[in-house]
Parts: structure tokens; C-alpha cells; sequence
């Protein structure tokens, strides 16, 4: 990295940007369960209905996007949407306020912002690719990663101490406020972006809907790692929604110990991701990819044992900062592999189809475990759960991929 690792200002703002939009969504974790259930008095099914049918209606929502943003230009596209998700979030306080807010707002409201997620990472990435030059894409990724990790620490407490004082709407209102700042930050960017070429025909087909999951299958490095990741990241989250309830219930866990079990490990990102660049300078970027990916698998079959007491706590945050360690390496890596791999004119569609898939299966695989849990135990299930992701590392690419021909473009920086 060049120039004392400077990315240049464009690259700035936009990473400005993303830790204050991080900030807000890690500061209003959990706001939306809350107000369901304090607020409108929610059973158990309507806060499943909340958190599974709004990630999979908002992913629906979302497949058409990709296509339509690929052919347009990529900065008013995040600024769009990070101003729909603020005007979107925006309306549940404004609700509260009158006094009618319902589920079907919170509902309507967690599809439009799963939707805008969607899209505003797919551009986001097809915007960094073409921001900077092609030996830059592992530390700005890695820069993500690690702001990622910062806010998940000081998000949730912070958040927590909002909502115990002002109620849970209150981080609403935060999450809502650092959109709009993101946005403005985007904006603050400025810098020339050119408008991609269109195809010659103009108008998007139903077929253009399947163009990114087209491409990802068609090639023999992305596939591998495209059913990897989606399948590591369904089987984790289904498992961490049933340790919830083992912890919680079963094994009479305080509330600040669950949170510290989670929010405290996460310093094992930050130091991973900071480690991303050094150790594939060393061992290059396939080595570390399946090493890192390998080791990320084996830590949660280990909750499986989780008992009461000190010694259970102690067990989690042990699980989880293995886990979000190696994470913390795997991900910047992947990200930047995976940008590598993807010709520019087609980032877009593939990131979306990519997050589509990885949200809907996600709310899927959660679904299918809590029905698991019930019916086996939620010890058993994250039992299960860790087993198969024993499996998930014969999905790694075994082998390092060609580089990618493509026109050679002059990245813009400001």
C-alpha cells in the first residue's frame, strides 16, 4: 500500500460513512423485537414473523434492484438508499408519536430497510472496485471489517443504555439519523464517476433477474466459496438464535451475561481483521482464504457442551472469540477475493444476487432450527448445527484462482 496506506478522500467519506451507519444499526440491535414486544404486546410467533419474513420479503424485494443499478451510477444510488432507509425508520418514531404505530408498520418498514441493505452493498462494492486500483481492495476491505468489529463493542451497550433510559424507539431514531449522516458523507465525497456502459438493450428481461447467480455458477472459484459462505453464515446465526434460548432459559444466564458473551469476544475481529493484510503478504491470498475459512468451522460444534456458571460463560466468549477471530481474517480476505474475481461491469448483480441468497437463506435455516430446537432440544440443535459446519470447509476453492482479464481502467481518486 502506497503512501503511508492512504486511500485517498473519496475512499474516506466512504468510510466515514459506513462506520456511522454501522454505529446506528449496532446501537438500535434488537430495537424492533423490543418495540413489538413492549410496545405493541407481541407474542413469540409475530417476533419470528418480524425478523424471518421481513429479511426474505426484503430480499425478494431486492433481486430486481441489482440488475436495474448495475447500468447506473453508483454513489446517488447509496445516497438513495441510505435516504430511504431514513425515511423508512423515521416514520416508527413519528408512529409512536401519534399513537399508531402497528406490526404491520414494523413489518412494512423491516422490508424496506432489508431491501435497502441489499442494494446499497451490492453498489457499494461495485463502487470501491472502481474507486481504487486492484492492490488497495484488501485494506479497504479489511478497514470495513475492522470498523465493523469496533462498533459491534461499543454499539450494544451504548444502545442498551439508551433503551433503558429512553425506550427502544429512542435507537430508532439513532439508526435513522446515521443513514441520513452517511448519506451526507457519501455525498461529501464528491469526485467524477463514470456511467456505465449500457447494453444494447435498454430495457431489463425477467431472464437479467438470474444474470448474477448465472455468473457466480458459472465460475469454478466463486461457486464454491458462494455456497461456503452462504451456508457458514445460515447454519452460525440459526445456531446463536437457539444459544439465546438455551442460555436465557435454560441454564438461567442474566441478560448482561449473554450480551457480554458476544459483545466482548468481538474484539477478536478487530485484531483479526488487522492481521488480514500481513498474513497474505506472507502466505498469499488462497492460503489464508482456506486456512482461515477451515479454522472458522471449528469453533461452534463446541457450545454444543455449554453448561451453567462461570465456567459456561467463560466457554462462549472462548467459542466466540475463536470464531469471530478467525472471521475477522476470513472476511476482508474473501470480500477482496471475491471483488477480484468478478468482472466490473457485473459486481452489482453478483453482490446482490450474493446477499439475497445469503439473507433468504438465512431467515430459512433459522426457521427450520428453531423448529429443530423445539422438537429436539436447543443443546441438540446447536449440536447439529455445529457438525455441519464441520463440513463446510470441503466448499473452500481448492485451488487459487487465474486473474481475472479485464480492460485495464484508470481508477478515479480524488
Amino acid at each position: 500500500m502506497r503512501n503511508g496506506h492512504r486511500l485517498g478522500r473519496q475512499f474516506g467519506w466512504l468510510w466515514g460513512a459506513y462506520g456511522t451507519s454501522a454505529l446506528g444499526s449496532w446501537l438500535a440491535f434488537g430495537a424492533f423485537p423490543l418495540i413489538a414486544i413492549q410496545v405493541l404486546h407481541a407474542g413469540p410467533a409475530e417476533v419470528a414473523a418480524l425478523s424471518s419474513v421481513g429479511a426474505l420479503v426484503g430480499a425478494a424485494v431486492a433481486v430486481p434492484l441489482g440488475p436495474w443499478v448495475e447500468f447506473r451510477r453508483k454513489r446517488p444510488v447509496l445516497i438513495g438508499m441510505d435516504l430511504v432507509r431514513f425515511a423508512a425508520l423515521l416514520t416508527i418514531p413519528a408512529a409512536f408519536a401519534l399513537g399508531v404505530l402497528s406490526f404491520v408498520q414494523l413489518l412494512l418498514v423491516s422490508v424496506v430497510v432489508a431491501a435497502a441493505d441489499i442494494t446499497f452493498r451490492a453498489a457499494s462494492g461495485a463502487y470501491l472496485k472502481t474507486l481504487l486500483p486492484a492492490e488497495d481492495l484488501l485494506v479497504a476491505n479489511a478497514r470495513f471489517e475492522s470498523t465493523t468489529w469496533t462498533t459491534t463493542i461499543i454499539g450494544p451497550p451504548l444502545g442498551g443504555a439508551a433503551v433503558g433510559i429512553l425506550g427502544p424507539v429512542a435507537t430508532v431514531v439513532a439508526d435513522a439519523v446515521s443513514y441520513l449522516l452517511s448519506a451526507l458523507g457519501i455525498r461529501a465525497a464528491d469526485g467524477q464517476e463514470s456511467r456505465p456502459e449500457r447494453r444494447e438493450v435498454a430495457r431489463m428481461r425477467a431472464g437479467d433477474l438470474l444474470d448474477g447467480w448465472r455468473y457466480i455458477l458459472a465460475d469454478a472459484t466463486l461457486r464454491p466459496l458462494f455456497f461456503n459462505t452462504v451456508l457458514f453464515n445460515g447454519l452460525v446465526m440459526a445456531a446463536d438464535a437457539l444459544l439465546a434460548v438455551l442460555m436465557l432459559g435454560q441454564l438461567g444466564f442474566a441478560p448482561w451475561q449473554y450480551g457480554l458473551a458476544f459483545a466482548a469476544p468481538a474484539i477478536g475481529g478487530l485484531l483479526g481483521s488487522r492481521l488480514a493484510r500481513p498474513l497474505v503478504a506472507r502466505f498469499g491470498q488462497h492460503r489464508v482464504l482456506v486456512v482461515a475459512g477451515t479454522l472458522r468451522a471449528i469453533w461452534p460444534v463446541g457450545l454444543a457442551f455449554l453448561g451453567p456458571g462461570t465456567g459456561g460463560l467463560l466457554l462462549v466468549m472462548g467459542v466466540q472469540l475463536g470464531l469471530i477471530f478467525c472471521c475477522g481474517v476470513f472476511n476482508p480476505v474473501y470480500a477482496t477475493y471475491r471483488l477480484e474475481r468478478t468482472a466490473t461491469e457485473r459486481v452489482t448483480r453478483t453482490l446482490s444476487a450474493w446477499s439475497v441468497t445469503t439473507k433468504a437463506s438465512t431467515a430459512l435455516l433459522t426457521a427450520a432450527w428453531g423448529v429443530l430446537g423445539g422438537l429436539l432440544g436447543p443443546r441438540t440443535a446447536i449440536g447439529l448445527a455445529g457438525l455441519l459446519l464441520l463440513a463446510t470447509p470441503l466448499l473452500l476453492p481448492r485451488r487459487a484462482a487465474a486473474p481475472l482479464a479485464e480492460p485495464e481502467s484508470a481508477p478515479s481518486r480524488a
